[in-house]
């Protein structure tokens, strides 16, 4: 996913990477821009990893400073993957062998699990909700923990369980030309809390949020399949069940 980047950043980012190396005058001549606002760029994408400044010494004058785009700089402009994503779903669905589809959505569905759920590990839900949600927004989520009442995580008591919301849908073209990749979401956030897992709000039926609300479960009810009350059950869904 893209990290949210400033569109004049980003800008400034895909101008820098055309230049390909320079200094903060060559910058200011490329872009027509001044020193000053160069420089305020540069900062906050060097902070970000995006940027990187070299010491250049060349003959017997004084060394100077250039500045060029870095490998995640590079990722960042070129992280553009709807139209593969959505070709690879279509195409995954069209697979005529139930079982081998099935096998295939397990496989993705485990590979997101170990993706998002690498270093969840608190002891109670309200920590590994937390964890989950760094998780989301180091890979570029939009995303936050809110209680019932919209307040941020600092306001809940030590009974409460904050509500998972992701002001934008990540996979919003993907989802709106088959729901069922929400039921995909769903059931990994319930794989990686190790509960259940309602979907409670959804930017497909016109919210300006998608809203996940994990229950406490007593021992042996944590594999209860996800439920969507707002979208017809798909194959994705199902593979809880299916699968054990």
């Amino acid at each position: 996913m893209r990290s949210h980047l400033d569109p004049g950043d980003r800008d400034f980012l895909e101008q820098m990477h055309r230049l390909g190396s320079g200094t903060v005058q060559e910058i200011c001549a490329h872009l027509g821009v001044t020193a000053t606002a160069v420089r305020q760029r540069l900062g906050r994408l060097q902070d970000r990893g995006l940027v990187a400044r070299e010491t250049v010494r060349a003959g017997r004058g004084r060394p100077h400073h250039a500045y060029q785009v870095t490998s995640a700089g590079r990722r960042e402009l070129g992280e553009n993957y709807t139209d593969l994503a959505r070709i690879l779903w279509n195409e995954l669905n069209r697979i005529p062998d139930v079982a081998v589809r099935r096998r295939v959505l397990e496989g993705v569905r485990e590979s997101l699990v170990r993706n998002y759920g690498a270093e969840v590990r608190g002891a109670t839900l309200g920590e590994r909700m937390r964890e989950l949600c760094g998780a989301l927004a180091d890979r570029g989520y939009d995303v936050e923990l809110v209680t019932h009442t919209g307040e941020g995580p600092e306001t809940l008591s030590s009974e409460s369980l904050p509500i998972l919301r992701e002001n934008n849908c990540p996979y919003l073209e993907l989802a709106s030309s088959d729901p069922s990749i929400c039921e995909l979401e769903q059931e990994v956030f319930r794989q990686i809390l190790g509960t259940t897992v309602t979907l409670t709000q959804c930017c497909l039926s016109g919210s300006h949020c998608c809203e996940f609300e994990a229950t406490v479960t007593t021992p042996g009810q944590g594999d209860i399949a996800v439920t969507s009350p707002r979208h017809p059950t798909h194959e994705v869904a199902s593979l809880a069940s299916a699968t054990g």
